[in-house]
């Protein structure tokens, strides 16, 4: 009879799977400059995309939040392809949410598209014959863009796509169409077959081999997580977190005040996390801190959205973001632009050890989106409004 020994288990001090998961992200030691935004891309595994843009938008914050002021021109660049000519970096699928993602994980979703293929309801009715209509426009006429293909919306009602609109997203969420370029904000939509590498376009693996390595990968971008952690990260179900971690290349692991069992990255836990903690503003939308649980767990600090949540109903504003500095999240701002004056509308520290710290993220970000000052409107606790006043005074110059 043989007798399966149990696996060693290293054990983690609370403040070790913090830096762990600091250093995972990006936001401990020297940034990798050499590689730059397509590297973040890739050492992430993917970054969301939102439509709400305050300071910029999601996507170029991800960036910036981790490089410094880097060129938002260069960020578009790095994301998506100009021109038929170039080979595409990245291509836009559904992975935590609507997320960009390195163009060489297009057969890893393949599992999420045989699934889209099989769903048997869906929310917007497809009108007869949209789907083929909508491929054979792509085939003949190249690349085009939703209005291009007969327009996005019957009325102007966010929600109301119109049948051309309903058929390309379907078509993109079966892999017969890819959108690796923008124009503006705008998808532009091609055929996949045209799109796609032909070394990638394979749907191939099967579903384990598939989820084995988004495990893995979540895994590494996370540094340390729990089951339903690394599940979140790209949306997959926790039974096939299940089927598959043993063999994703992660360990097991024990975190000090988790109450649950967790995995690592082997390659986290060779080296002891050190080097400099970035200062910055996070976008809400930023995938340190996108499953709540996780972000209270490991952070003590409780982070939600509250741009659909209804004004009179709102505690931190319209777009707060989460202030990082030390490697612990430390207050909250809710930015705006006047012209040239960045401004924060509502900001909450966590005491006056924070005001430093605040004073170089807001005006690191006035910066990088070309404002020359920075006003402060709400404050909380509202006492620090001198020592902040007189740290931005030194940082602006």
């Amino acid at each position: 009879m043989t007798t399966t020994l149990p696996r060693p288990t290293t054990e983690l001090s609370a403040d070790e799977a913090r830096r762990i998961a600091l250093r995972a992200q990006g936001f401990l030691g020297a940034p990798d400059r050499r590689s730059g935004v397509r590297g973040v891309l890739r050492h992430l595994g993917a970054v969301q995309l939102d439509t709400i843009s305050v300071l910029a938008r999601s996507h170029e914050l991800i960036a910036y939040a981790r490089l410094g002021a880097v060129g938002r021109a260069a960020v578009e660049e790095a994301y998506w392809r100009r021109g038929q000519q170039q080979p595409p970096h990245s291509f836009e699928y559904w992975s935590h949410a609507a997320c960009i993602l390195p163009i060489e994980e297009w057969p890893h979703f393949a599992f999420r598209r045989r699934a889209y293929r099989n769903r048997p309801h869906w929310h917007h009715d497809l009108p007869d014959g949209a789907y083929d209509r909508v491929v054979e426009q792509l085939r003949a006429q190249g690349p085009l863009t939703a209005t291009e293909l007969g327009g996005a919306k019957r009325t102007s009602e966010w929600w109301d796509w119109s049948g051309a609109k309903v058929a390309v997203e379907r078509a993109l969420m079966y892999g017969e169409v890819v959108c690796v370029e923008r124009r503006g904000w705008k998808r532009v939509y091609d055929l996949a077959e045209r799109a796609v590498p032909a070394a990638l376009l394979h749907d191939a693996l099967d579903d384990t081999e598939c989820l084995r390595r988004l495990v893995g990968l979540a895994g590494r971008a996370l540094g340390v997580g729990t089951r339903a952690d690394i599940a979140d990260y790209h949306r997959l179900k926790g039974e096939q977190v299940d089927a598959v971690i043993a063999d994703s290349g992660l360990v097991p692991v024990t975190v000090e005040g988790w109450a649950k069992p967790a995995w690592a990255d082997p390659e986290a836990l060779a080296a002891p996390p050190r080097g400099r903690h970035r200062t910055t503003l996070l976008s809400p939308f930023d995938s340190l801190v996108w499953e709540r649980a996780r972000t209270e767990r490991i952070f003590g600090f409780t982070h939600r959205l509250e741009a659909y949540v209804p004004r009179p109903k709102r505690v931190h504003g319209y777009f707060a973001m989460p202030l990082l500095s030390g490697g612990r999240l430390v207050g909250r701002v809710d930015p705006a632009r006047e012209g040239r004056t960045l401004v924060a509308r509502q900001v909450s520290l966590d005491g006056p050890a924070a005001v430093p710290a605040l004073a170089r993220a807001l005006v690191e970000a006035a910066g990088w989106v070309g404002c020359t000052d920075v006003r402060v409107e709400r404050l909380d606790p509202e006492e620090l409004r001198g020592p902040l006043a007189a740290e931005l005074a030194r940082a602006l110059g």
